[in-house]
């Protein structure tokens, strides 16, 4: 039996909006049917393989791009790839899922309300935002550009996990 071509599921939005929680959701629903699923999360990235880069809009974008072509590995690979991380900048989403393949590409908006996404923050970024306007915050003083046309929008305030992922599973 031919194995399911690997996906990319490209989960955006603001930090505390749910991408992670979702992502790992969906990894554990890939694996209980059989199929190889591989997190890329933006803070585990920050931590190593991007520890170099900075906030800029240059850097940013860099962390974008090096988070596709792992994407692009693992689906060559025949392992789905859940990516959760913020990527506030449509021009470097796109760029993204050129890397990866627009045909392999799913991107799905994590649509949770700034105000939710700051009430849930366990790490007090926000906060520390809104006293350091140099932080560069995404949703505080960095933009964030909403995807036009994404396969699917979550807000996770609104939804259960579950129906979330069986939605995502069907995007």
């Amino acid at each position: 039996m031919a194995q399911p071509k690997a996906a990319t599921w490209w989960l955006t939005g603001l930090p505390s909006a749910g991408k992670s929680t979702l992502a790992q959701a969906l990894a554990v629903a890939l694996r209980e049917r059989g199929e190889a699923a591989c997190i890329i999360d933006g803070d585990e990235l920050r931590a190593g393989l991007c520890n170099d880069l900075g906030f800029d809009v240059s850097s940013r974008a860099e962390n974008v791009r090096r988070a596709a072509h792992m994407a692009r590995l693992l689906n060559a690979n025949a392992i789905h790839a859940v990516v959760a991380m913020v990527s506030p900048s449509s021009h470097a989403r796109e760029a993204a899922y050129a890397i990866i393949g627009f045909e392999c590409c799913k991107e799905i908006h994590v649509s949770t309300p700034l105000s939710v996404c700051e009430a849930r923050d366990t790490k007090g970024l926000y906060a520390r935002a809104r006293n350091d306007h140099t932080m560069q915050m995404t949703g505080v003083q960095a933009a964030y550009e909403m995807p036009l046309t994404p396969a699917l929008c979550i807000d996770t305030s609104q939804i259960e996990l579950n129906v979330a992922v069986q939605q995502m599973l069907t995007a």
